[in-house]
């Protein structure tokens, strides 16, 4: 007697020895169309070259976006001024160096929401029931670890990684969202090569809808994949990808090599929007759940 099977899923096992193979390619063979020219000859530019031109030489890339004048006149406020908060109130009193840290840790989506953010800040990290603990999003810890009010007090800011590790942490983000102005395959790929290195397992894969978008793309699962049951999908993303590959800065560039000859190939003639996945500019995955948590706080952000 023959056990019945899901369909998606015998599908899939199908796909995960090809899959597995096109993993396995070359630097060579993941040029797939790196330029196109159009009906007059002239070159035009694709998700690969233009993901090339910024991760094949990101310090200059960052250096750019740092010398732009916003970026620059926002820069400066914030190492002017952020030396002087003292408190998590001083902090949400001054709008500027607010938004700031706040796009820096790629929440700006989540600004509006001072209650949120002040209890986030308020109950640290250092125990097990913190708010930010509890959160799937790693984004609030890494809010956190920046300006840790709660373990250094009026000391927070003193620390580099309050000061010019925010700044680095807001000009990369300012080029992940040009970038996606542009191209959002771009804008995913620089976003994967950031944060996959701190995957452990495909379950972190699946929490970020950004990522696993690119997951997605790298093993040409259908969308409806997205929506079939959480372990089947870990199962089958870690029968044909291994997550300590993320650790390897080679083979991760081989793979996004063929996430961008990959998108081009899907998106190249396909109208989109570029900040879709990412929600309206920075966040990404904020569920309903979440949002309604947001409105039942009562903890007098201002």
């Amino acid at each position: 007697m023959r056990l019945a099977v899901d369909p998606l899923f015998e599908g899939l096992a199908r796909k995960q020895v090809r899959a597995s193979k096109l993993l396995q390619f070359s630097a060579q063979s993941a040029r797939i169309a790196p330029c196109l020219m159009d009906e007059r000859g002239n070159v035009v530019t694709t998700t690969y070259t233009s993901y090339q031109m910024i991760a094949g030489n990101l310090t200059t890339s960052l250096e750019r976006v740092s010398e732009q004048p916003d970026v620059a006149r926002e820069t400066e406020y914030y190492l002017a001024n952020i030396g002087n908060v003292k408190t998590i109130d001083d902090f949400f009193a001054d709008a500027r160096l607010y938004n700031y840290a706040i796009k820096a840790h790629g929440l700006e989506d989540m600004g509006y929401a001072k209650a949120f953010m002040r209890k986030v800040l308020t109950e640290g990290i250092d125990t097990d029931d913190a708010f930010a603990k509890q959160l799937t999003d790693s984004r609030y810890t890494d809010l956190v670890e920046s300006l840790n009010f709660s373990r250094n007090g009026t000391a927070a800011t003193s620390f580099e990684k309050a000061q010019k590790g925010v700044v680095d942490k807001y000009t990369r983000q300012t080029l992940e969202q040009n970038a996606g102005e542009e191209n959002s395959g771009v804008r995913l790929a620089l976003y994967f090569e950031r944060m996959a290195p701190s995957i452990t397992n495909a379950y972190g894969l699946l929490a970020d809808d950004a990522l696993a978008q690119v997951t997605r793309t790298l093993l040409q699962m259908p969308d409806e994949f997205a929506a079939s049951d959480i372990d089947k999908q870990a199962a089958a993303i870690e029968n044909v990808i291994d997550i300590k590959d993320f650790q390897d800065p080679t083979k991760l560039s081989k793979m996004l090599e063929r996430f961008t000859a990959l998108w081009e190939i899907s998106n190249s003639s396909e109208p989109y929007d570029p900040l879709a996945v990412f929600g309206s500019s920075s966040g990404y995955g904020i569920s309903s759940d979440l949002l309604l948590s947001i409105n039942t706080l009562k903890l007098g952000g201002r």
